[in-house]
């Protein structure tokens, strides 16, 4: 792309040789045919400029300005804790610690030098806070702005590029707004390029179009040039609502209770999970973890703090308040009042929850295999790799390939709505429980109840992945002879040493044997299948154990050969390598 974009900068196109109007100038036909060229410069070249640019705002929280944004990777100190930011999604990691302690003073410091990127997708190195002061000083926030941030173009996109001729000279794709952005950037005034159409833009609200020519082009990123709220305020909570929008969104959806505190006292315990609706003639209903009605009135106003909201309930005096919003977004609401006053709220939307039928169906399809399963925080390791089979009589059986334990499964709505997995198995109490759908797709199911630190994730696998051919190989080779373990690693520590001696054979049925000394010692669990992301894992259990509870995991299988296998496990407390070598 940089060959072309140079090789454009020496093609001279004389724009006073053509004298059309104003529409025309941007839109001229090549050849006589219907593909349209784009004039460098003009109103809609601008227009693509200004959609293609580097929006800033996303890290206001740090930098405290919308018209830069630091690249990654950074270190912070917030509150007196360093944070590495890496990526967007770290930046939760700052609010949540300024969250900690509401209305507190929070300090943060950015640990220099830095690199900052602007819209144009140029850098800048800042070696101090004073510089970068200086430098957010001179943006302008509030929205007004160049760019526009409520449309996105949907990549790859092909550009082409012609002569004062009008003949076709070359043929780009782009494949993302800083590649677009510095293309236009790269071209002089009165340079021609026509696109390829039709393309797709994306809008604010996840809706898409098409744009079939320049003019469609145009008329889509002018009238989403302002069609939401580009939040460019050098603040980071998303509380720039007008009362319209903030009344709009507490009625549009139900709201479950996540966390209550009333004068320093914390009662999420009796309110937990509670479902609160608001109705636009100022009513709110709230129903109990028992389905009983409590009905009570709410209004809003707005000061120079934010959103007000008064809540009036007889029997609910604990959320008889004026409370102030001071974060509203990601469908959660935060509500605050001096003197230790506090109410977290998650919004659920139908969308946000599947149908009962959809998560029964699945669960019939095929077998699902644990990959996780926690209960108060606490993982259950023995339990990893075990298979279910969702029966539909309702009999779910749950095995390890020599021992099978059979207990009733049924899916219906807990109180908040969403379909849950109930099991009851009298032999397994780490897997009987009351289980609520959080992610759903065909290969993968997590269930979570988050506040008590309940998990369960679930992997398809149907015909014990037969038709895998990369599975079934790597199985068969396996099984073909003894193993020795000739390599574990974990965080740089190096333990094989306690494997030594110790032949591994991989038998039908999912069962490992471990001999010493041609002596059976100890038996597990293993398993190759393919995960919901294409990967292929090996699932080794000897949980029971505590030696070899050690190497008990599911790990990621880096590489194979008829002789050798090198499995990784990487979490965010450790990494561990284990290999493998045929004796």
């Amino acid at each position: 792309m940089k060959k072309l974009i140079n090789n454009l900068m020496y093609v001279t196109l004389f724009a006073v040789a053509l004298t059309f109007t104003s529409c025309q100038e941007e839109f001229e036909e090549v050849n006589g045919n219907n593909q349209e060229t784009l004039e460098a410069g003009s109103s809609t070249a601008l227009l693509i400029e200004k959609t293609s640019s580097n929006d800033g705002s996303f890290d206001n929280i740090v930098d405290g300005a919308s018209c830069f944004a630091l690249k990654f990777p950074y270190t912070v100190n917030v509150n007196g804790i360093d944070v590495s930011i890496d990526s967007e999604e770290d930046l939760q990691t700052i609010e949540d610690i300024f969250d900690e302690v509401d209305v507190d003073e929070d300090i943060l410091e950015i640990l220099f030098p830095i690199t900052i990127t602007y819209a144009d997708f140029s850098e800048l190195v800042i070696e101090n806070k004073e510089q970068l002061r200086e430098l957010a000083a001179e943006c302008v926030e509030g929205g007004d702005d160049d760019d526009i941030e409520c449309i996105d173009f949907v990549y790859p996109i092909t550009l082409f590029t012609f002569d004062i001729n009008s003949q076709q000279t070359g043929e780009v794709m782009v494949e993302s707004d800083e590649q677009l952005r510095k293309f236009f950037d790269g071209l002089e005034d009165g340079d021609l390029v026509s696109i390829e159409f039709p393309i797709t833009l994306k809008k604010f609200d996840g809706t898409e179009i098409t744009a079939g020519s320049n003019a469609e082009l145009a008329q889509a990123l002018e009238m989403a040039e302002d069609e939401c709220d580009e939040d460019d305020d050098d603040d980071f909570n998303d509380d720039d609502f007008d009362e319209e929008r903030f009344d709009f969104c507490l009625t549009q959806c139900p709201w479950l209770v996540k966390e209550v505190v009333r004068d320093e006292v914390n009662q999420t315990d009796q309110y937990f999970e509670y479902l609160m609706t608001f109705t636009e003639d100022g009513g709110v209903t709230v129903k109990d973890r028992e389905g009983n009605i409590l009905n009570g009135t709410w209004s809003s106003s707005f000061t120079d703090r934010g959103p007000l909201l008064t809540l009036e309930f007889d029997t609910l005096v604990d959320f008889n308040l004026e409370w102030l919003v001071y974060e509203i977004g990601d469908h959660t609401i935060k509500l605050y009042a001096e003197g230790g006053n506090k109410i977290i709220m998650k919004q659920l939307c139908e969308d946000d929850v599947p149908e009962p039928d959809t998560l029964r169906e699945i669960l019939k399809e095929c077998e699902w295999i644990i990959k996780k399963v926690k209960n108060q925080g606490e993982e259950i390791e023995r339990l990893i790799g075990f298979e279910f089979k969702f029966l539909p009589d309702g009999v779910v059986t749950l095995s390890d390939g020599d021992t099978t334990s059979e207990g009733t499964w049924e899916v219906g709505p807990n109180n908040e709505g969403i379909p849950s997995l109930l099991i009851t198995m009298g032999d397994e109490p780490g897997v009987s429980f009351d289980w609520p759908l959080r992610d759903l797709n065909d290969t993968r199911l997590r269930f979570e109840v988050d506040e008590i630190d309940y998990e369960l994730i679930l992997l398809r696998v149907c015909d014990d992945n037969a038709n895998d051919g990369d599975v079934v190989e790597i199985r068969t080779t396996l099984m073909d002879g003894a193993w020795n373990i000739t390599e574990y690693v974990e965080d740089n520590v190096e333990m094989t040493t306690e494997f030594d001696g110790l032949d591994f054979y991989f038998n039908e049925m999912h069962r490992v044997q471990v001999d010493e000394n041609d002596n059976p010692i100890i038996e597990g669990l293993w398993r190759v299948i393919r995960n919901h992301d294409n990967e292929l894992k090996f699932f080794l259990n000897f949980a029971n154990d505590a030696k070899f509870g050690e190497i008990t995991d599911d790990w990621y299988i880096e590489s194979v050969t008829a002789n050798k296998i090198v499995l990784v496990h990487e979490d965010e407390n450790s990494t561990e390598i284990l290999i493998f070598e045929k004796i």
